[in-house]
Formats: C-alpha cells, sequence, structure tokens
C-alpha cells in the first residue's frame, strides 16, 4: 500500500511519543522508497511479553504501508546486558543463554508481524567480526560526560554506585547496529531515547544520514507500577498459557484499564472511544477487565481458547471452585495421622522447600478442602484433599496409609 506522505505522517505519529525530527522523516518519505525501519530486542528472557507489542503493532502498522522492518536479534548487546534503568550493573548472559532465548524469538514476532516480510538480523554478525582497532574507533565517538547525561548512569554516578566500563559499549554498539543495517527510522520505548539519539551521532560519525527516531509508550505491568517486565515479574508472555494470560489481565489494578486499552486495543476490538467503553456500551471495570482479557486470549491463542479461559477464570475465582483439570497426586504415608501439610505442599510441587511452603501458610496464600490454611505443621489425614496454593494452583492429594 503506498500512501502521500502526509497519510504515512499521520500514521507514524499514531501512538508515538518522540519524533526525531518530523521535517527529516517527512523528506525521506517524499523520495518514495521503501524506508529501512529498525527495532531492536535483546534476548534477555525466552519469551516477549505484551509489553513488546506496544512497538511491533507499530511496526506492523509501518510494514502495511510497504516499508522495510528489520527485526533485530540483540545476541551480542544482551551478554553486555542492557544498563537502562538499572540501579546496579545488570549480569551479561551467557552465549548459551542467549542463544536458546534467541531461538524462541522468530516464532513469537510472527504473532504481529508479516515475518516473511521481515529481515531478521542478529548483532552478533557485524559485532564479533570486529576488532579492537575498531572497537575502540567506535568508542572514540563519544565523550565521557555525554554518557553520563543518562539518567540512569547519572544516578549512580552520584551515588557512588559501581558503573563498569562495559556498560558504556552497550548505548554503543546498539547504535552501531543503526550504521550496521543503514538504519533510515528505528522504533524503540521512552527508556531508550537517549540510546537511539545515540545511533543518530554514530551514523553521523560513520558518514551516514541519521537515521529518524521513533518512541512510543512504555506499557506498565500487572502491578500498575513499573514498566512491564519479566525480571520484575510483572509481565504477561504472548506465549502464557491462555488461562494464565485471562488470569494476570483480570488481576491489573482499574485504574490501568484505560492505559492498556489505550496501548494494546486493536480496532477490530472496538476497545477505545470514552473511558470505561467496549463498543458503545458502558461497561464497570470487572467486565471491561473480562473483555480486555479474552480479546487478548484470542489474539494469541485463538477464540476457542479465550472461552476456556474464561470459563475457567468463573469457575475458580468467581464461583470459587476448582478447575475441572486439576492435578491429580496421590502418595503413601506410614503416619496414621496423615502429612504434615508443609510436607504435602513439597511433594505436591507448590513448594520447593519447607520454608517456602511455611511463607505460604504464614501468607494466608494455603487452603485445604477450601479452608484457608492457618498451621504449616497441621496434618491432612488419610484420604483425598484438595489443596490450593495462591489463586491459580490446585492438586487433589490422595493420601493412602501405607499398609504395615
Amino acid at each position: 500500500m503506498t500512501l502521500p506522505v502526509e497519510q504515512q505522517m499521520d500514521v507514524f505519529r499514531t501512538r508515538t511519543v518522540d519524533l526525531v525530527s518530523e521535517k527529516e522523516l517527512a523528506e525521506r518519505l517524499g523520495r518514495g522508497k521503501p524506508l529501512r525501519i529498525k527495532y531492536g530486542c535483546d534476548p534477555s528472557a525466552p519469551d516477549l511479553h505484551l509489553g513488546h507489542t506496544v512497538p511491533l503493532d507499530k511496526l506492523r502498522q509501518l510494514q502495511d504501508l510497504g516499508h522495510t522492518i528489520i527485526f533485530l536479534v540483540g545476541d551480542f548487546t544482551a551478554m553486555i546486558g542492557d544498563p537502562t534503568g538499572r540501579s546496579k550493573t545488570r549480569v551479561p548472559l551467557t552465549s548459551d543463554a542467549v542463544t536458546k532465548n534467541a531461538e524462541t524469538y522468530t516464532s513469537q514476532v510472527s504473532c504481529v508481524l508479516d515475518v516473511n516480510r521481515v529481515e531478521i538480523r542478529f548483532n552478533s554478525e557485524w559485532m564479533n567480526r570486529m576488532s579492537v582497532t575498531e572497537l575502540i574507533r567506535l568508542a572514540s565517538h563519544q565523550p565521557v560526560a555525554r554518557m553520563l547525561e543518562r539518567d540512569d548512569f547519572k544516578r549512580r554516578f552520584q551515588k557512588g554506585v559501581s558503573i563498569a566500563i562495559h556498560e558504556f559499549l552497550y548505548p554503543l554498539v546498539q547504535a552501531y547496529d543503526s550504521v550496521a543495517l543503514s538504519a533510515d527510522v528505528e522504533v524503540g520505548g521512552t527508556d531508550q531515547l537517549f540510546n537511539l539519539l545515540l545511533g543518530r551521532e554514530i551514523q553521523r560519525a560513520y558518514g551516514q544520514e541519521p537515521q529518524v527516531v521513533l518512541t512510543v509508550p512504555l506499557l506498565e505491568g500487572t502491578d500498575g507500577l513499573e514498566k512491564m517486565s519479566k525480571s520484575l515479574g510483572n509481565a504477561i508472555g504472548i506465549r502464557d498459557a491462555p488461562e494464565e494470560m485471562y488470569g494476570k489481565t483480570m488481576s491489573i489494578p482499574d485504574a490501568l484499564l484505560a492505559r492498556w486499552i489505550e496501548l494494546l486495543g486493536r480496532p477490530e476490538w472496538n476497545l477505545g472511544g470514552s473511558p470505561g467503553v467496549l463498543g458503545t456500551e458502558p461497561l464497570n471495570p470487572r467486565d471491561l477487565k473480562a473483555a480486555l482479557a479474552r480479546a487478548l486470549v484470542e489474539r494469541f491463542h485463538g477464540q476457542a481458547a479465550a472461552a476456556s479461559a474464561e470459563q475457567h477464570f468463573e469457575r475458580v475465582f468467581r464461583e470459587h471452585r476448582a478447575p475441572s483439570d486439576v492435578q491429580e497426586v496421590e502418595l503413601q504415608v506410614a503416619d496414621a495421622r496423615g502429612m504434615p501439610l508443609v510436607d504435602a505442599l513439597v511433594a505436591i510441587g507448590f513448594a520447593k522447600t519447607r520454608s517456602e511452603a511455611r511463607r505460604l501458610v504464614a501468607q494466608g496464600g494455603v487452603r485445604s478442602d477450601e479452608i484457608r490454611a492457618s498451621d504449616a505443621e497441621a496434618y491432612l489425614p488419610p484420604g483425598s484433599h484438595l489443596v490450593q496454593a495462591g489463586r491459580r494452583r490446585f492438586a487433589r492429594l490422595h493420601l493412602r496409609q501405607r499398609s504395615r
């Protein structure tokens, strides 16, 4: 699809925070050639999450305009560790861990982008070949004072918190990626603005026309506080099981609803309009959240899975009944009293250690036969028991007394 420049500009502006600069973008679009649009993602975890779909949806819009999308897997930079937003040095990943995580990305990206029209690249292609001399040349283009203008580096420097030399390499390598790919545009979250702008500077230093920088909003995680991140435990992976995706969406704070609809909504869902509205009928927060959860599961797992996930949620969380597919665990006990609850939780797999099991009970997160447990050392007598840990984990425990 080819649109006039101004109509394409409107697409670029949609759900965009920074656009540096509109004039340069219009000039490039006016040349009538497809733009090379870069988006980088480090394989620091095996799964992409809903936060990644915000820039990926933007990329799909631009792909549909006929532009070339370059999905860059930062397998080299992942071994450095992105310092963005970090209050201390991030532990670099091993090469094996990076490779394992990266293997899953192509299939996951296909949930949003037409991968047949995506240029998938790995920055190890050029960084593994870069000599020490070339790396020193790259580092010479950026003064330390400029690096310390980054908010995270500035805070750590002012507080006397260690900054390792290799952390300065991360934004430099990310910037050089734009040189290696001859990027016309780079898309990223607002937290990447420094790195993306640095890409413009490094391209100039290497004699290239500087890329246009486009940032999109960051999606807050399920806690409603921090940006969505696997490491913060507030993420919903696009490969999460349907029941997990539905349940996690239902757990988000009501105050986050409008934001999630704004950033995750799709035209075909009719999610949008005035706050608290799905389509044309006003909904209360609980129903609106359910509609969003159903739409998200359907997007990534299909209509049947969405219907099943909704039924599962209603059964477990509204009717307080166990799911229909509870795991069955049979154990033999020598003691006529049965088995201490703390040992049962470990045996079922709800806790790794007895200490962790005690914490679960102390936090009020364990139920036995629908009664909240208060004593981790209490015995479960021989027989069958429905054991629940947290909101989503259930097991039917059958304790059989061992014959003498």
